[in-house]
C-alpha cells in the first residue's frame, strides 16, 4: 500500500525517480540533459522548490520562470505545451509509483497550474523579444 508524502526524503526520493526518466526521454531529456551539469545540485534546488511548494517551508529561493525562459530561449524558442504535457505525464506517472494522499494529489495541482503559468511566461517573453 502506498502512502502519502510526510516530509522532505519523500519529495527527494520523488524528483530523483522522476529525473531519472526525463533524462531518458528523447523527447525532452535534451533540455535537461544539455542544461543542467551537476545533477545532485539540481535535485537539492528541486526538492527544495517542491518542499516549499507542498510543506510550505520556504527553502527555495530561486526564480523558476526566469531558469525555463532561459533554457527556452538557449533551444531557439522550441519549448511547447506538448514537452511540459510529457513533463506532466512523468509526474503524474511518478507520483502514482510512489504515493498516494491528499499531499499526492496536491503536487498533481500544483504541477497542472505551474506548467501552465511556466509556459505563458515563456510566450510572454517570446512576445517582449520579438516586440523590442
Amino acid at each position: 500500500m502506498l502512502v502519502d508524502l510526510k516530509e522532505r526524503a519523500d519529495i527527494k526520493r520523488l524528483v530523483v525517480s522522476f529525473y531519472s526518466k526525463i533524462r531518458k526521454d528523447r523527447k525532452i531529456g535534451y533540455f535537461f540533459n544539455d542544461t543542467i551539469h551537476n545533477w545532485e545540485e539540481h535535485f537539492e534546488k528541486l526538492t527544495d522548490f517542491w518542499e516549499s511548494n507542498l510543506f510550505f517551508t520556504g527553502t527555495y529561493l530561486g526564480n523558476p520562470a526566469r531558469a525555463h525562459i532561459k533554457v527556452d530561449m538557449e533551444h531557439q524558442n522550441s519549448i511547447s505545451e506538448y514537452h511540459f504535457g510529457i513533463w506532466l505525464n512523468y509526474w503524474f506517472q511518478t507520483i502514482d509509483e510512489l504515493f498516494q494522499g491528499e499531499m499526492a494529489d496536491r503536487l498533481k495541482h500544483n504541477a497542472r497550474k505551474m506548467s501552465t503559468h511556466l509556459f505563458l511566461r515563456i510566450y510572454q517573453a517570446r512576445k517582449s523579444a520579438t516586440s523590442n
